[in-house]
This record gives C-alpha cells, sequence and structure tokens, in this order.
C-alpha cells in the first residue's frame, strides 16, 4: 500500500483545524496563499466563486475576534480595507496561515509520485 499521497495529506492538515472545513473554504485559503493581498471579486472571479460565496469562505478563515470573521473563524488570514478604493477587503495570510501554508508547500515538495 502506498503512502498516503500530498494533495490528501494537505487536505487533511486543513481539516484538523476545523472537520467541518468546506471544500470553498480550502480553495480560498490555497488561492491567498499564492496571491496575498488579492481582493474578495478577484478571488471570486480566479476560483469561479460567486463574490458572496468568496466573500463567506475567507471570512471563515479570518482570526477569531474579528468583526470581519465568521465561524468557524480558523485564524488563517487578515481582510484589510482595499487601499485603492477603500470599500473592499484584500486579504492576507496570518502568521497562522503561513505556517499552514510551509507545511502545505512541504508536503507538496515531498510528494510521493502515483505509480501506474
Amino acid at each position: 500500500m502506498r503512502p498516503r499521497d500530498s494533495l490528501l495529506e494537505a487536505i487533511l492538515a486543513l481539516k484538523a483545524l476545523d472537520a467541518r472545513i468546506s471544500v470553498n473554504e480550502i480553495v480560498a485559503f490555497l488561492y491567498t496563499c499564492e496571491n496575498e493581498g488579492l481582493s474578495v471579486q478577484e478571488l471570486a472571479y480566479v476560483a469561479g466563486l460567486t463574490q458572496s460565496t468568496a466573500s463567506r469562505s475567507l471570512r471563515s478563515l479570518g482570526r477569531p475576534g474579528s468583526d470581519w470573521a465568521q465561524s468557524p473563524a480558523l485564524g488563517l488570514v487578515d481582510a484589510f480595507l482595499n487601499p485603492t478604493d477603500g470599500r473592499s477587503h484584500v486579504v492576507h495570510l496570518t502568521d497562522q496561515g503561513r505556517a499552514l501554508r510551509d507545511r502545505l508547500d512541504e508536503l507538496i515538495r515531498r510528494a510521493i509520485p502515483i505509480e501506474l
């Protein structure tokens, strides 16, 4: 039997934060990892999500206690007013988000190819 692959291991690492994490929240986190500073609208566009789904997904990843975050507030991202328009938000990883990103990046680097 082959060891767990990097994709499954990454999903399980995210599920370990909160078993209720959704696919949309995982997608939002991964896009934020690759595009820190993106806006909710930009995330919606690149991820193929509606703007409301993108917003809800990012808010679920927000810092606990933040006015912007919503449950489960996993503490992976912070949102700031967009400096170019002041009406939307841009998203950056928290220290916890960066640590998880680095862990996922290491899982990918150590990946064991699937052999047929």
